[in-house]
Parts: structure tokens; sequence; C-alpha cells
């Protein structure tokens, strides 16, 4: 579905609307969310899809999954939290996921930034380079 300019301001501003400190705030998504499908305003299907696709990305731009080959101990993750708290700020979300499918190294997603550290991956760089 092709969503009009004006759909993308309203569903932006819903967005907006949502912000508390900079942070998107679950609850105040949820109620505009169930106000707008109640009052169903004009073009607000087109509108909740670009919303959604907004707090979409900000979810994803939060959230912080770590795979590795096998399980990191305590102190392993404490180091890998710490090091992308710096890098992307502090209130991240952290998953921690066991993928056998990887040789070795870690493979860490961040929104849209990923960090392939894995066996896997430098194996392919170097195959690449020659």
């Amino acid at each position: 579905m092709k969503i009009s300019k004006q759909a993308r301001r309203d569903g932006k501003r819903l967005y907006q609307g949502c912000l508390a400190e900079g942070r998107l705030d679950a609850a105040k998504v949820r109620e505009t969310v169930r106000l707008v499908v109640e009052n169903r305003p004009r073009g607000w299907l087109a509108a909740l899809t670009h919303f959604q696709r907004l707090v979409k990305l900000e979810v994803d731009r939060c959230t912080a999954r770590v795979e590795s080959p096998t399980a990191l101990d305590a102190a392993q993750q404490a180091q890998i939290k710490a090091r992308l708290e710096g890098v992307h700020g502090a209130g991240l979300t952290f998953e921690f996921v066991q993928n056998a499918d990887l040789l070795g190294g870690l493979r860490i997603r961040v929104g849209s930034d990923v960090y392939d550290g894995s066996v896997e991956s430098r194996l392919a760089a170097l195959e690449q380079s020659f």
C-alpha cells in the first residue's frame, strides 16, 4: 500500500506524541493506537501503518541481539553490554542467543548496525581477497 505524504505526516506526529524524554513510551503507544482505531479519522489506516513502521524502527534501534556458538558467561555478557552501551547509549535491551551455525566468534545486531566477527564472515572475506 502506498502511503500519502499526509499519512506520513500524521504517522510521524503520532510517533512524536509517544516520545517521553526522547524515549518511546509503550503505554502512550498503546493509548494512541486505541484512540486512532476508536475514532477512525480520515486516512487512519495509512497513518497507523507509517506509525507502526516508525515504532518498529525505534524498538529495533534499542534492541541488541548477540549471537554466539556457545552460551556466554555472565562476565562476557557484562563486557559486551558495557561496550555496546558505550557506543549506542544506555537503555538497550539485550538478547543473547546461541546459534549453532556459527563456527566461532560473535554476530551482533543493533537496529540496522551489524557487527559480524564470526569465523564464517572472516573466511568469506579471506576468500574474496584471493
